[in-house]
């Protein structure tokens, strides 16, 4: 199978081109550029360079959030677009999922990726591996990173924590409980080969149409809205930013 793999959702922005498992060709830009303005281009060089026509691909996998508000709708549109347009497969993945995926099947802790989420915050989760597969154990959330650390507390299991640990977020942090390891800031570095490997197998979305990017907090203008407009809208599936 020949999948293009694209990943905007937070500051890396990331391509790659995977064949039945192999890695072909990947670029990733880890530096302060607008997203929109690169990925086309990076996409059309891999293409150029790998000898590929975007025809001979069978599925695009996007990472689909949580992350960047911007970030996200850039990779999941592009990738809508692309699949739409060469009438092939597209595959969400969770941009959690493919931090996950950094820590090897080698283990059997919690790893618990997580994303400076602002104001103290983190997007979270929990995954483990089972029978060679990550699987979700902890419900994808938007947390303070404080309360976050507590419930890993409680928890006791060995837990792996990866992200990258910024300041905003150091700034007020409490000191890791003895059961939790934040792992080296490689692992936070989102792979598109990853990526790739996680959207091989898994279903196909059905209405390429109705696919959207997953947010895990609505913005502080919806916020305002909202309270303006009560009762317009179901809030079940989100968490407001605080």
């Amino acid at each position: 199978m020949k999948i293009l793999a694209i990943d905007t959702s937070n500051h890396p922005m990331s391509v790659a081109l995977v064949e039945d498992d192999q890695l072909k060709a990947t670029i990733t830009l880890n530096m302060v550029r607008n997203h929109s303005i690169y990925v086309l281009p990076a996409i059309n060089d891999l293409f150029d360079k790998v000898g590929w026509q975007p025809k001979d691909i069978d599925r695009v996998v996007v990472a689909k959030g949580p992350g960047s508000y911007t970030g996200v709708r850039i990779a999941v549109t592009t990738a809508k677009t692309l699949a739409m347009t060469i009438n092939k497969e597209l595959v969400g993945v969770s941009s959690l999922q493919v931090l996950a995926a950094n820590v090897p099947n080698i283990t059997d802790n919690l790893i618990v990726p997580f994303m400076d989420a602002r104001r103290g915050n983190v997007f979270t989760g929990g995954y483990q591996y089972q029978n060679g597969r990550l699987v979700n154990v902890m419900n994808e959330q938007h947390v303070a990173y404080n309360d976050l650390l507590a419930t890993l507390k409680k928890g006791k299991q060995p837990v792996y924590l990866v992200g990258e640990m910024t300041p905003k977020i150091s700034k007020n942090a409490d000191p890791l409980p003895n059961n939790v390891q934040l792992l080296a800031p490689s692992y936070a570095m989102p792979s598109t080969y990853q990526l790739a490997i996680l959207g091989e197998n898994a279903p196909a979305v059905k209405d390429i149409d109705d696919f959207v990017p997953n947010y895990l907090r609505i913005t502080e203008a919806e916020v305002n809205w909202l309270k303006a407009h009560p009762g317009k809208h179901d809030e079940s599936n989100y968490v407001q930013e605080v």
